[in-house]
């Protein structure tokens, strides 16, 4: 839990984007796409901003769908909200504008292009990564193997520092704040729930667009350039189609070319049946649709319990006030002390050290010690399909996971270096910024405590977390 969430949670159960509230944070989302279009052209920049508007449109439909349970009824979900702006496809369109019919056409062109730009590897310098090779569509948007950071670059072989994350369930996911405050119809404005949001580790980016273009043009993963993305989309049989839905003098230009390609990226990661479905068995659940296991019951209660693991403090498991799914996050950027992988190159360099928000990836926190060490709380939604854990990839199950968490503080010598008999705690953050290290249960032990929980209670909390998969069905 994060310093300021207890008094949130007591009153509202959960700090994240709200349903009630979320038709003007589409509003937004769509201003800020207009925003981004310009100087891509007339013609691209209206595309995208209608894009986005419809986009948006879905995006409020998904959220409210308390009560989804697979990926037609989500998207049936987001239809439903956009019905006021569907018409049939002869209504006249406003002077020098569009109808409705050809918006969502032109949305669903984006889409489509998004989609196969996801799956090309020819985007990439080395012309043989995808985005979906590490954000697997089986595994949740997550990487299929258990690498704790996925190989990349231009001869395939560099590695970086920090773990793929999922690409589902961003939606709800606010803008990076250094002080987060609630809003008026869920929660106390006044309470600071610290640093909030963005879509990376280190929250250094909001939007969809902007996150894609950090592992297009990193040297340790695609290692592309606006050039070779325009080369490549020229060469590729969607071309034509590529011209058909930004224009056909996109492509002249590579830095026009390069933005539509990270909004058609966007577009199409923003696909509620693909990428929040609300379609697990705690989904189920919660709308009385299914019945989980004693082992599943007893999971989730210890998962609530703040006196054992606590963990719905940051993955919030209850609805919102007015009925929306859970996110299984709060959004926070939070330091909990994870070992020092030293399995990755970049930490051969024992002055190197990865400290979220506060660098190296992020700069313009850069010296600001309150935020050394934070990384963003990722949703635990698909938690069970991922083969690595934590922003370094350091653990590769969850039972490992939850035995950190619950005897970091109890039994630290499982997890830390012990050099002349002594454990060597937080081996992977300079001591000056332990401040920043968080305290509340379980992390409020000491060596010779009895730790939060036992082995059977860490089987049963596994057994919750798996219901938190996506594609139930009932007799799964």
């Amino acid at each position: 839990m994060r310093l300021g969430l207890s008094g949130i949670r007591k009153t509202v159960g959960r700090v994240t984007a709200r349903r009630g509230v979320q038709a003007d944070a589409d509003a937004v989302h769509a201003e800020r796409a207009v925003a981004g279009a310009r100087g891509l052209g007339s013609g691209l920049a209206s595309t995208v901003a209608l894009a986005a508007v419809v986009v948006s449109a879905g995006l409020a439909g998904c959220d409210s769908g308390a009560n989804a349970q697979s990926g037609s009824a989500s998207a049936s979900a987001a239809a439903s909200a956009a019905q006021p702006m569907k018409v049939a496809a002869h209504e006249a369109a406003p002077a020098g504008g569009q109808t409705r019919a050809q918006v969502y056409e032109s949305v669903r062109k984006v889409s489509a292009l998004g989609k196969r730009l996801f799956f090309d590897p020819s985007l990439s310098g080395s012309g043989k990564l995808a985005c979906a090779s590490c954000h697997s569509p089986d595994h949740a948007f997550s990487p299929a193997n258990a690498l704790s950071v996925q190989l990349g670059g231009s001869d395939m072989h560099r590695v970086g520092m920090r773990a793929a994350p999922t690409l589902k369930y961003l939606q709800s996911v606010p803008a990076f704040a250094e002080h987060y405050h609630e809003s008026d119809d869920e929660g106390d404005e006044s309470v600071d729930a610290g640093p909030t949001g963005g879509l990376t580790w280190d929250g250094r980016v909001d939007r969809g667009g902007d996150q894609a273009r950090i592992p297009l043009l990193s040297s340790f993963e695609m290692g592309s350039s606006p050039a070779k993305v325009t080369a490549a989309v020229k060469a590729a049989p969607y071309a034509g189609d590529f011209r058909d839905a930004f224009g056909k003098d996109v492509l002249d230009n590579d830095d026009a070319t390069f933005k539509a390609v990270l909004q058609a990226l966007e577009t199409f990661e923003q696909t509620p049946e693909l990428f929040y479905p609300y379609s697990s068995k705690y989904d189920a659940y919660l709308a009385g649709n299914a019945q989980l296991t004693q082992a599943e019951l007893h999971g989730l209660q210890l998962f609530n319990d703040e006196k054992k693991g606590n963990c719905a403090s940051c993955h919030i498991s209850q609805r919102t006030m007015d009925g929306a799914p859970p996110q299984f996050s709060d959004f926070g950027l939070i330091a909990i002390g994870v070992p020092r992988n030293r399995a990755l190159p970049v930490n051969r360099d024992s002055r190197f050290y990865d400290l979220g928000a506060c660098g190296p990836e992020r700069t313009d926190l850069k010296g600001r010690s309150e935020f050394c060490g934070i990384f963003r709380t990722p949703t635990l939604r698909n938690v069970a399909l991922k083969k690595s854990f934590f922003h370094n990839g350091i653990y590769h199950s969850l039972e490992d996971v939850l035995h950190f968490y619950a005897e970091r503080d109890t039994n630290p010598e499982k997890f830390y270096p012990v050099v002349k008999g002594k454990v060597q705690k937080f081996d992977d953050l300079p001591r000056r910024y332990w401040a920043n290290l968080n305290t509340e249960p379980p992390f409020d032990r000491k060596p010779g405590d009895k730790p939060a929980l036992d082995d059977a209670e860490i089987k049963d909390v596994v057994a919750f977390l798996n219901t938190l998969t996506d594609g139930y069905k009932a007799g799964n």
